[in-house]
């Protein structure tokens, strides 16, 4: 019965593409209701609670002292982690992160990465030895679909809304003055927006039965001035070089409305 009401809801989804329209009334590149909230979690000293239609997100970001990579030796370090709580999801399991969890973190991790967001060279307290490391950790409490551009969100507020401890080198010391903070220096804000393919059909920010049946999924991730910074294909299938472009045009135009959340 079940093999039977999907394949019914497939069909009804496949048909409504034809006449480039969706389930919930939406246009074919129109985001569902958005709401964001920072600075939510006393814990962390950045966070953003951010809703996409019923999908909901929660990331945190927190500040430790350690060690720059090798190669990058007066950069600060960024990492990002996402947890796909089982209460999100029944097809979600306990345990370590699965290939969807790890997807979902590098998509974020890339965006803020090679828009060059953070401004690493900041984060250096002793050149080679002692710099800030940033961590970003996304907790999907809610899952309808669309989690990347939810997370992604939810990363650069969380990141707009991070306080840095305020610190002076004397010597080879570190001292924390207590009490102080400065802002993180975050200097671009890159938004994704991603496109499930459907029937020939490019479906901005779909949902999770739109997800189930796509044939693939795309996301372009722009900075302020509409220039490309990452892209991500999902799944099996192909995009022509139209489709392409096309998302790449929706993108640049959408990012704007979701930067307004900022």
């Amino acid at each position: 019965m079940a093999d039977i009401i999907a394949e019914i809801k497939k069909d009804y989804i496949y048909s409504l593409a034809e006449k480039d329209m969706r389930v919930d009334g939406r246009s074919l590149d129109q985001y569902r209701p958005i709401s964001l909230e920072t600075g939510k979690m006393g814990r962390a000293q950045g966070s953003a609670i951010v809703k996409i239609g019923n999908t909901q997100v929660i990331v945190g970001t927190k500040l430790e002292i350690g060690e720059p990579f090798p190669d990058t030796p007066n950069e600060g370090v960024l990492t990002v982690n996402a947890e796909l709580v089982p209460l999100a999801s029944p097809t979600f399991e306990p345990g370590p992160p699965d290939e969807n969890a790890i997807e979902l973190a590098r998509v974020v991790d890339r965006g803020i990465r090679e828009s060059d967001a953070i401004k690493l060279d900041n984060l250096c307290l002793i050149e080679g030895e002692k710099v800030w490391v940033t961590f970003v950790d996304i907790h999907v409490i809610d899952h309808d679909g669309n989690l990347i551009d939810a997370s992604a969100l939810g990363a650069i507020s969380a990141l707009l809304n991070t306080r840095l401890p305020a610190t002076k080198v004397e010597g080879k010391e570190i001292v924390i003055e207590e009490g102080e903070t400065v802002p993180l220096p975050v200097v671009q804000k890159p938004v994704a927006c991603t496109f499930a393919k459907i029937n020939g059909k490019l479906m901005l920010d779909p949902s999770l039965d739109e997800e189930h049946i796509m044939e693939t999924r795309v996301t372009v991730t722009t900075d302020a001035d509409g220039n490309i910074r990452a892209m991500q294909k999902g799944i099996a299938g192909y995009l022509t070089k139209e489709e392409l472009i096309k998302a790449v045009q929706i993108a640049r135009e959408r990012s704007q409305e979701l930067r307004k959340f900022l």
